[in-house]
């Protein structure tokens, strides 16, 4: 197995996923090509929007997430919420961690550019909740695992978003001697948009899978039923992807100076966030598929929450919604090349369950999405 495993990742994938990375580079392409082709294009997919995101961005995000939840074994999540070793690393990288390293990266980044630092904190607030999904299930992550830390990030989401922000935005600056700012954000805004974009996909896919198992058992859902929806996936954060860059198109082309510069702290969050979950989750002694997830669950940011909040709060062409807009522009491609990334590490991951387990059992990379 450890053989197997060494072996060059692109030789074990199929055509689409070998070049998945391009199929979405592509699509960023084409959106931002519509968004400035197309006039008026942007402003009618913004006509109609679902707490604050467009229409059609909402449900491609439901079509992309409902697979990969329907997949989930939701009998096993009792296994993933007893182990500590998982759950409080990724409170700490999630809640504490990961907007303090934000919060640090803006004001060194863009000391001088208020509304892009701004943006840039509330990014480091909007934890993960969404895509982050399926970037876990591309790099062979845990589901279980997902399922549980998604849930646990949307609950603290609620919770704790307006509170982080009051603190980043004017009480640690002001402590500090820095420039303060006032975020304007309800709990219900919050919870309603975890409700729509975590909810529902969540709900659907479990009752898809405890229906489907009820009627024709497991064996017929894994092996027949989820093949024919899990392509879905893919079709939906392509479409998600289109869409968004079309919408945001404009900003983007007509300012790249400045998506230059608030795109520079982005990569260092990235990198320093999946790199230092991933070797965390390696010295607490987690298997590769768990630390994969943390890693994932750490460095991804709920960027619709976060374009939501900045739109209401500071307006549609504000510096604030700019930053909320290039967060995906350099998520995307930054994570799913980290997908790659993840799955060459696989080596350093030694697993003695998986050792037993034949290649069918254990997918070899994105693929079984």
């Amino acid at each position: 197995m450890r053989g197997h495993v060494a072996a060059p990742v692109a030789a074990r994938l199929s055509f689409v996923d070998r070049y998945l990375a391009v199929w979405i580079l592509v699509a960023m392409a084409a959106g931002l090509g519509l968004g400035r082709l197309v006039p008026g294009l942007g402003d009618a997919l913004a006509k109609v929007t679902v707490t604050g995101v467009s229409l059609p961005i909402a449900l491609g995000l439901l079509v992309m997430m409902y697979p990969v939840l329907a997949k989930v074994r939701y009998d096993r999540l009792g296994t993933v919420t007893g182990d500590r070793r998982l759950l409080v690393p990724s409170l700490v990288l999630n809640w504490v961690l990961g907007p303090a390293l934000m919060f640090a990266l803006a004001w060194i980044f863009l000391p001088g550019l208020p509304e892009f630092r701004t943006g840039l904190i509330i990014v480091g607030l909007a934890r993960c909740i969404a895509m982050v999904i399926i970037w876990n299930d591309l790099a062979c992550g845990d589901r279980e695992a997902a399922a549980v830390l998604v849930a646990l990030n949307s609950v603290f989401q609620v919770l704790a978003f307006g509170l982080l922000g009051w603190f980043y935005l004017s009480v640690l600056p002001g402590w500090l001697g820095l420039e303060q700012t006032v975020l304007d954000v309800s709990v219900w805004e919050i919870a309603r948009s975890v409700l729509i974009f975590l909810g529902v996909p969540l709900a659907v896919g479990f009752l898809t899978r405890l229906l489907g198992e009820r009627a024709k058992g497991r064996i017929w859902y894994e092996t027949k039923l989820l093949p024919r929806i899990g392509p879905f996936a893919l079709y939906g954060l392509l479409f998600t992807i289109v869409v968004l860059f079309a919408l945001q198109g404009d900003a983007i082309t007509s300012r790249p100076f400045d998506v230059v510069r608030i795109a520079l702290p982005l990569l260092v969050y990235f990198a320093l966030m999946w790199a230092g979950s991933m070797a965390l989750g390696k010295a607490v002694g987690l298997g590769y598929p768990k630390a994969t997830t943390l890693a994932f669950t750490a460095a991804g940011n709920n960027f619709e929450l976060a374009i939501a909040v900045s739109i209401a709060t500071f307006g549609a062409t504000s510096g604030q919604a700019l930053a909320g807009v290039v967060g995906p522009l350099i998520e995307v491609p930054v994570l799913i090349g980290l997908v790659y990334v993840a799955l060459a590490a696989r080596r350093f991951f030694p697993d003695p369950g998986a050792s037993a387990a034949s290649p069918a059992a254990a997918p070899e990379g994105p693929a079984h999405v």
